[in-house]
């Protein structure tokens, strides 16, 4: 949701995963670091069963 807000993108499950764990890891690692991240999948169309997992109104 977090990359979904602050840059437009809709990652797959399978990658928000990944994200996540890098939002934990990034504070820890020095301003020298840098960190890439493979995004794979289309999120659009997991929309529907994060918003219901996470009690989100979806617009009709």
């Amino acid at each position: 949701m977090k990359l979904a807000r602050l840059e437009g993108i809709i990652p797959a499950l399978e990658s928000a995963h990944a994200i996540a764990e890098v939002i934990q890891r990034a504070p820890k690692l020095g301003k020298d670091k840098l960190i890439i991240i493979n995004l794979s999948g289309r999120g659009d169309k997991d929309v529907a069963q994060v918003a219901a997992k996470v009690a989100l109104r979806m617009p009709q």
